[in-house]
């Protein structure tokens, strides 16, 4: 923003932070770019969570029980959330009291190095333990920078939307954050195959480095573009500068639980179908097939998440975020539990296309509700001023659920003991339930988001803080309090 832009005279009996964000002299693209290049760093976390479920099946292969049987082989899958949860927090707290700019540009340069390192990690003396445990420490830190993405991007993105036309804000959001997460799913899948096409089964060792090294060239793009990004004008409006914590948890305690709530579920079920996709499949297919057609069924599963996320993005302005969370998780868990109970059909290489059908539906209507909209509630039920510790601590929740979710699907079908349809059944028995249950707490306990939720959000932390001895006046960053007289 220019100076100019958002300056009121002293005597015009306007304060700076009332003027309407659509009002200021912006062009259309203007508005737009910053919130794609805010959001889109999120494509690498649905690629880097989704290529590492073909990287341990690549791994697998080449190394046997050896790998299987290794201790390292669950952390590689999951350790990136635990690095991402310490990012999410770290990163919330920075763009709040710091910088939104300079929080997003250090995580992006963080994903790009240890994305680099990940595809060359190595053991001493060529040792698969020693790789595996170096694979393990740099997943931990791209994990740090993946994390970065969502109280910085994301939520620069949420405020960038503010300044778009009423009625189209919800859609720009999701294509800019849950709709770049799902294409990088489905690239994540894609990439392994077309690879192992290319080296053939004969090399894998050096195919599953190509697929991780690749993880580095998203977020270089970015970085050219993200060093051009100037603050959010409404985090300019609302940046505090002491912050009354006890005032601030007893204001949102209650919505942030639900939305972390809400946020746990989803990704203790996205993350662990996305990431064990391609190993059901194998077991489904057998060895009988070559391995890039497994990654081909994985693609074609996870490309379903996409035209969720596509037609979730327009019913979000339709019919409200909270309407389209709660009908999206609810047919979910109704079509779960239909695929329980088909499983015994499907669970065969014959039937495999029907399997891949009904299971990527499944996907597609969790991207139509949760998928979609719970970034969206957690980014606009909070005031700007706390929206990156509110957005990072829901996130890392979410993460946590996640973790939790890669962590334990395997004892989940263990438990199922030789009954291999009972493996398959014991997953969905549970995200069923778990879908209804959330359809059930966000019809209950969430709150209604308007298009002018942002503004109107922030209307009413300040007058909370005003009525309980807060000076408000000194809101606003350095910034733009000098180019508006303030100080």
């Amino acid at each position: 923003m220019e100076k100019d832009n958002t300056y009121m005279p002293p005597d015009s009996g306007i304060h700076a932070s009332e003027v309407p964000l659509e009002a200021l002299p912006k062009t259309r693209w203007q508005r737009s770019w910053p919130v794609i290049a805010c959001g889109a760093g999120l494509f690498s976390d649905g690629y880097l969570q989704s290529v590492i479920g073909s990287v341990n099946t690549i791994l697998a292969a080449i190394y046997g029980k050896a790998f299987t049987n290794s201790p390292q082989r669950k952390n590689i899958a999951s350790i990136a959330f635990v690095g991402t949860v310490v990012g999410q927090l770290v990163f919330g707290f920075l763009s709040d009291y710091w910088s939104r700019k300079l929080s997003l540009i250090i995580s992006t340069i963080i994903m790009i190095v240890f994305s680099a390192l990940s595809a060359g990690a190595y053991g001493a003396g060529g040792s698969l333990g020693g790789m595996l445990a170096a694979l393990t420490a740099y997943r931990f830190l791209v994990g740090i920078g993946i994390g970065g993405e969502y109280p910085a991007g994301s939520v620069a993105a949420s405020e960038g939307t503010a300044e778009l036309k009423p009625g189209h804000r919800n859609r720009w959001f999701v294509f800019a954050t849950n709709f770049m997460i799902d294409m990088g799913f489905a690239i994540g899948t894609l990439v392994p195959m077309i690879v192992v096409l290319i080296t053939s089964e004969r090399h894998l060792r050096v195919a599953w480095r190509i697929c991780l090294g690749i993880a580095v060239i998203p977020p270089i793009i970015l970085l050219a573009f993200r060093s051009q990004l100037k603050e959010p004008e409404e985090y300019n409006r609302q940046k505090m500068s002491k912050y009354p914590y006890g005032l601030i948890i007893r204001f949102y305690w209650k919505r942030l639980l639900i939305i972390s709530t809400i946020w746990f579920i989803y990704d203790f079920l996205s993350y662990s179908f996305s990431i064990y996709s391609s190993s059901w499949l194998f077991f489904i297919i057998g060895d009988t097939y070559p391995l890039w057609v497994s990654f081909g069924w994985s693609t074609l599963i996870n490309v379903f998440y996409i035209p969720g996320a596509f037609i979730g993005a327009f019913l979000s302005d339709w019919i409200g975020p909270k309407n389209c969370l709660i009908a999206g998780v609810l047919a979910q868990g109704i079509v779960g539990f239909i695929m329980t109970g088909i499983y015994s059909y499907l669970d065969t290489a014959k039937h495999v296309a029907g399997f891949v059908v009904v299971y990527g539906i499944f996907l597609a209507l969790g991207e139509v509700g949760p998928g979609d909209n719970i970034g969206l509630i957690a980014s606009k039920t909070s005031a700007t001023a706390v929206r990156g510790q509110y957005y990072g601590i829901a996130a890392a929740t979410g993460k946590i659920g996640a973790f939790v979710g890669t962590y334990i699907f395997p004892f989940l079908i263990a438990d199922a003991g030789g009954d291999v349809i009972k493996q398959g059944q014991y997953p969905f028995y549970l995200s069923s339930a778990l879908c209804i249950f959330s359809a059930i707490i966000s019809f209950l306990f969430l709150p209604t988001i308007t298009q002018d939720t942002i503004e109107a959000e922030d209307a009413r932390f300040r007058s909370y803080l005003e009525e309980r001895g807060y000076d408000t006046s000194t809101m606003g960053s350095k910034e733009f309090r000098q180019a508006n007289g303030m100080e």
